[in-house]
C-alpha cells in the first residue's frame, strides 16, 4: 500500500453512476487503508448516517455494465492504485457507491488517521471537478455566445463587401460617350 496518494490516484477512482460523482466501496477502503469488509461493517454499523444521497448500493445491472466497462478499456485506465475488477467480491454483495459526502462520512465513522487524512484529499478532489466542470460550463457558454455573434457578424461583413463592390462598379454613364475636347452650347 503506497502511504502518499495524488490527486490523480484518487480522481481514477471516481465514476458517474445516476448521474452523480461517486466512489466505489473497494477504492475508499484503499484510499482509508482498511479492508472494504472493515468499511462495509462500519457503514452498516451507522447506516443512520449514510443516506441515499450519501450512499447507495449499485443493482446486480450497474455492477455487471461496470465490470463489462472495466474488462473492456482495461479497467477504466485507472491507475494500478485502483480497484481493477469486482471479480474477488463475494457475489451475494454488490458494491456501495459513496458520494462526496458519503466519502466523508465514511471517514468519520472509520476513525483512523489516515482516514481522516486522506478525506480531506477526497474532498479536494471532489471540489476540483466541481471547478473543472462550472469551468467548462462557462467555456461552452461564452464558445455558443461567440458563435452567435459571428453568425450576426456574418451577415453585417456580406452587406459591408456587397456595399463595397457597388462604390468600385463605375455607373453607367446616362448620355452615351463622353465627347473630348471643348464644345459650345448652341
Amino acid at each position: 500500500m503506497r502511504d502518499l496518494l495524488t490527486h490523480e490516484d484518487i480522481e481514477h477512482s471516481i465514476l458517474i453512476l445516476r448521474g452523480q460523482r461517486v466512489i466505489l466501496d473497494a477504492d475508499l477502503a484503499r484510499i482509508y487503508g482498511v479492508s472494504t469488509k472493515r468499511l462495509n461493517e462500519q457503514v452498516k454499523r451507522n447506516r443512520e448516517r449514510f443516506p441515499e444521497d450519501f450512499m447507495f448500493r449499485l443493482t446486480r445491472d450497474e455492477s455487471e455494465r461496470l465490470n463489462q466497462v472495466q474488462f473492456k478499456e482495461g479497467a477504466l485506465n485507472r491507475s494500478q492504485f485502483a480497484t481493477g475488477s469486482q471479480k474477488h467480491r463475494d457475489p451475494r454483495f454488490l458494491p456501495h457507491a459513496f458520494t462526496e459526502h458519503g466519502a466523508i462520512m465514511a471517514a468519520n465513522v472509520l476513525n483512523s488517521r489516515r482516514a481522516v487524512q486522506m478525506s480531506v484529499l477526497v474532498v479536494r478532489v471532489f471540489v476540483r471537478l466541481r471547478q473543472m466542470l462550472a469551468t467548462n460550463k462557462e467555456l461552452a457558454a461564452k464558445l455558443a455566445e461567440l458563435e452567435r455573434k459571428v453568425a450576426s457578424h456574418d451577415g453585417h461583413i456580406q452587406s459591408l463587401f456587397d456595399a463595397i463592390r457597388q462604390l468600385m462598379e463605375p455607373e453607367p454613364s446616362k448620355a452615351g460617350p463622353r465627347r473630348i475636347g471643348f464644345h459650345a452650347k448652341g
